[in-house]
């Protein structure tokens, strides 16, 4: 203490203010952190909303229940497939579109949703979604009551010049729509397009007579293709169908009818989201299209073996999908 009253007046502040500055790079430190971790905290670290906009049981929904499964076990976090019907799809996509852009939504984007943006009051617009990948591309195409009196893509052309036979479709608008009237339009056809929003109803239209002929893609229509309640007359598709078991079915660009619209289903993240979110999303479904389980599951649903497009390409594919829309369009005003 005696040292302390014999210095100099003032010559504790230097110690003092010294102490206050080392307080003060402590205190920062800590709170520098505490703050730290939330800020790099590593993603995905709370499960990620898979948006379905269809019901259970679709196409939609199988490639999301196949998708998540696969996908969980890369990324350490679960992907519960949420199912939001509606409105061909827009329901759900309206929920992917007013939910953060945080990478914690996905949702699958099927060609019959993606038909609507070429209407004259789209639902939303391309430039809205960033497509992370195109996952399954499947033929469309017109099949009817094996038990009925149409064998061939002839014999419907043959009937629907002389009456008006009904196409059971997703709903208007859809490909399923738009390829309808272009070949009525095109081939002088006698075609009505009836919407069946619901699957079920859909393919139980052609077997109870509500329909007489249904637009479906190859997978979907599996089980009662293999039991040989449908036969299918006509794919449109660009070329030949690469699955064994509709190698005698015509196509459409055979026929020089240009109008394809292959199915695809696409999964998406809403624009905006943080692009190293992006890639990783990006990067793990990549990684489960190259698993034998999403293989086994393209093979199962006829699908073309050929069907992934990476994220690189995604915004291409889509765009010239969306363009031959609004040619088909155009040509049957």
């Amino acid at each position: 203490m005696k040292a302390i009253r014999g210095e100099r007046p003032g010559s504790g502040a230097a110690p003092r203010a010294s102490w206050r500055k080392r307080l003060g790079r402590a205190v920062a430190t800590l709170g520098l952190a505490a703050v730290l971790p939330l800020a790099h905290a590593a993603y995905p670290d709370h499960p990620i909303n898979f948006i379905v906009p269809w019901g259970p049981g679709g196409g939609a929904d199988l490639l999301a229940r196949t998708s998540s499964k696969i996908m969980q076990q890369q990324l350490g976090v679960s992907l519960p497939v949420i199912n939001v019907p509606g409105a061909d799809g827009v329901v759900g996509m309206t929920k992917l579109l007013t939910s953060p852009a945080d990478g914690y939504s996905v949702a699958v984007l099927i060609g019959d949703t993606f038909a609507l943006l070429s209407t004259k009051h789209p639902p939303f617009q391309l430039n809205q979604v960033i497509p992370l990948a195109i996952m399954i591309q499947q033929p469309s195409g017109y099949w009817v009551n094996a038990k009925g009196p149409w064998k061939t893509w002839q014999d419907v052309v043959n009937a629907a010049k002389k009456k008006t036979l009904t196409v059971a479709v997703t709903g208007f608008g859809s490909a399923d729509d738009i390829s309808t009237r272009y070949l009525a339009h095109k081939l002088h056809l006698h075609l009505q397009s009836v919407p069946f929003s619901k699957p079920g109803q859909r393919y139980g239209s052609i077997l109870g007579g509500n329909a007489d002929i249904l637009y479906e893609q190859t997978g979907d229509v599996r089980s009662y293709f293999d039991s040989g309640k449908f036969r299918p007359v006509l794919f449109f598709y660009p070329h030949p169908v690469p699955i064994p078991a509709f190698s005698k079915v015509p196509v459409s660009a055979q026929l020089g009818l240009h109008v394809t619209l292959p199915q695809f289903r696409a999964i998406v993240v809403r624009a905006g989201t943080p692009p190293d979110r992006v890639k990783k999303l990006a990067d793990a479904l990549y990684k489960v299209s190259q698993t034998q389980a999403f293989k086994d599951y393209l093979t199962q649903q006829y699908a073309d073996p050929d069907s992934y497009v990476s994220m690189q390409h995604a915004q291409a594919f889509m765009a010239s999908w969306l363009k031959q829309a609004e040619q088909t369009i155009a040509e049957t005003k």
